[in-house]
């Protein structure tokens, strides 16, 4: 798999920037790399919840009556 990169430009308000900045510098980020690793944490997330509602498609619903198991999505939000 080639990975390449592409330019994104968003136009935000400058109350959200600050916000955005000062989230970055207390990880002592870049704004870039704190809205780069947000969004990759995010679509991660869309993900994995989707293998979870897959998984449990698979073995069957948490209300299905195995009163002893624990769901794939237990301690999920």
């Amino acid at each position: 798999m080639v990975m390449g990169t592409s330019v994104l430009s968003l136009r935000i308000d400058h109350e959200l920037l600050e916000r955005l900045r000062h989230h970055a510098a207390k990880r002592g980020m870049s704004v870039q790399d704190y809205v780069v690793r947000t969004l990759v944490r995010d679509d991660f997330d869309e993900r994995f919840q989707s293998a979870v509602e897959e998984t449990e498609r698979f073995y069957g619903s948490p209300d299905s009556g195995e009163g002893d198991q624990v769901r794939p999505s237990a301690g999920i939000r």
